[in-house]
């Protein structure tokens, strides 16, 4: 018997069950019927024939003209009705007999519905169990061929899962290759970069020490500005194709966010703007001081490009049992709602943005944040300014 076929007399098991105890409940209904009947004419014929002996003659030519009577004919007739009789009064043990054998018929049937449900149930589960393993060898054996070994109603979603896991293995893979390339591509761009950017300076150098020239200042913040560029893709290359190297060890709060203030301390100073990081303790996470600085860099460089003339950056950190949250914010204008799903897209500048950038630093810093467990979001305060929140989450 097929799979197929065997499932199908599981369902239909109980429908048969259920079709042979009616008819078994029916013979016995008729047969119960002829009993009780027989019984009850023959003890009244008894009660006549011997309370009146001489009656017996009519009343054996009545039984013989009433069995040639119809069903049609003997319906509805109620001819004991004016003599106080009721037809609840006769064949009272019918009637338990018949409600005994309907209720074992609703047992049995029951049972056996109860019985196919539990195993189409665990049926399925065990199917279920099989196409769960067989996704796990197709998965360890994308590129061969995995043998179907059941034909059934789940063979269609198996053949679809089948070439559906082959696919996105491949376009996994494609991907993959596409994005290795283009690691490749920017960490080439940037090494190009290098080599000029480093000549324009050494040339710059010669040229101040051989005539002074207004234009040497501008040139030489563009041309540090191209180096911090090619310092920031150089990194974005090393992320993407997963060559950056972090180390895990015991990195404190406190301690980054002071060091990264540390390394704006000047541009910090031109316009006036303090840092605020209160000291809550020890609190650490498991990651890479230098790296860490870096993205704390980047975020509280923005805080303070959006931040007015004499104003403060705060910072803050808490520690629970999941996770590490740091907040760094400032009193500014805030973000353009439109632009907050795009901050950390590289390359994109929002409406509001000052200075220069050219948007890596923010991208920069969530790569970083999420190469240590991980990750960063960007809201509006709703008493006005920007404000980061990092979460740091324990391993």
């Amino acid at each position: 018997m097929t799979e197929r076929r065997k499932q199908r007399f599981i369902l239909l098991l109980p429908v048969l069950a259920c079709f042979i105890g009616m008819m078994t409940l029916s013979d016995f209904w008729i047969y119960k019927y002829q009993q009780s009947t027989f019984k009850h004419i023959s003890k009244f014929c008894e009660i006549i024939i011997k309370n009146n002996p001489e009656t017996e003659t009519q009343v054996l030519s009545a039984m013989k003209e009433y069995r040639t009577f119809t069903e049609q004919e003997i319906d509805g007739n109620t001819f004991l009705v004016q003599y106080g009789y009721r037809s609840n009064e006769f064949c009272k043990e019918l009637k338990w007999s018949l409600f005994t054998r309907s209720f074992v018929l609703f047992l049995i049937t029951t049972c056996c519905f109860f019985v196919s449900v539990r195993y189409m149930n665990k049926r399925n589960r065990m199917r279920i169990a099989e196409l769960t393993n067989y996704v796990e060898q197709v998965n360890v054996r994308a590129n061969g061929t995995v043998i179907q070994i059941k034909e059934d109603e789940f063979s269609h979603l198996q053949d679809e899962i089948y070439k559906t896991v082959t696919e996105l293995y491949h376009t996994r893979e494609l991907a993959v290759k596409a994005k290795i390339n283009f690691a490749d591509n920017l960490a080439n761009i940037s090494h190009q970069l290098k080599t000029p950017i480093t000549a324009a300076f050494l040339s710059l150098q010669l040229m101040e020490k051989v005539t002074s020239n207004v234009y040497a200042e501008q040139i030489k913040r563009q041309l540090e500005r191209l180096s911090s560029l090619e310092e920031s893709l150089l990194t974005l290359s090393k992320i993407d194709a997963g060559t950056l190297l972090l180390e895990h060890s015991k990195v404190d709060i406190y301690t980054a966010l002071n060091l990264a203030a540390e390394n704006l301390s000047n541009l910090l100073v031109k316009e006036n703007i303090s840092v605020s990081i209160p000291d809550k303790g020890c609190i650490e996470i498991t990651g890479d001081l230098e790296w860490t600085m870096e993205a704390f860099i980047n975020l509280i460089k923005n805080c303070m490009e959006h931040s007015p003339q004499g104003g403060t950056i705060y910072c803050d950190y808490s520690y629970n049992p999941l996770y590490v949250e740091i907040l760094i914010w400032d009193k500014g204008e805030g973000f353009c709602p439109e632009d907050i799903p795009h901050l950390f897209e590289r390359f994109y500048r929002g409406k509001r943005v000052v200075g220069n950038g050219i948007g890596i630093g923010l991208p920069l810093a969530r790569s970083i944040f999420e190469l240590q467990n991980g990750n960063i979001t960007a809201r509006n305060l709703p008493e006005g300014g920007a404000c980061f929140e990092i979460r740091i989450y324990s391993h």
